[in-house]
């Protein structure tokens, strides 16, 4: 089961945060947010179907395929049933097992520093962002 959202890219990306990366539907980022990857999102958690966010809370194995301008990286990590899923805005993968309404998915493999820095590059120029999560 797939659930695909779009976002851009924003000058201020920077993409240093060793233990979490974000998207956001909030359009605009000051550097400060140096975990944030995408802005302007087309959808949050809020979005999910229900059956969607129990097969995420119940999953040992969720994928986060991230593609921009046909180069893509992934980043693995796992669900928990104590995930909330419902922040209206941030979608935030976590290497941690930090949990709060923003946390998509704990024990992640990669924070924001670890995506490959040619995606990084692309989204400071403003590119689009496909944002694909999957759930085994």
């Amino acid at each position: 089961m797939e659930f695909v959202i779009y976002a851009k890219g924003h000058e201020n990306i920077r993409g240093l945060h060793k233990t979490t990366l974000e998207i956001t539907k909030e359009m605009h980022l000051t550097p400060k947010g140096d975990c944030i990857i995408g802005v302007s999102a087309d959808k949050s958690m809020q979005d999910f179907p229900e059956e969607f966010k129990e097969k995420i809370r119940k999953s040992k194995k969720i994928i986060v395929e991230i593609e921009v301008e046909g180069i893509k990286d992934v980043v693995i990590g796992r669900g928990d049933e104590r995930l909330i899923l419902n922040h209206p805005t941030d979608i935030v993968i976590r290497k941690s097992d930090f949990i709060c309404p923003r946390t998509l998915m704990i024990k992640a493999d990669k924070g924001a520093k670890d995506i490959n820095r040619e995606i990084i590059e692309k989204l400071k120029n403003g590119a689009n962002l496909t944002f694909r999560i999957i759930v085994e």
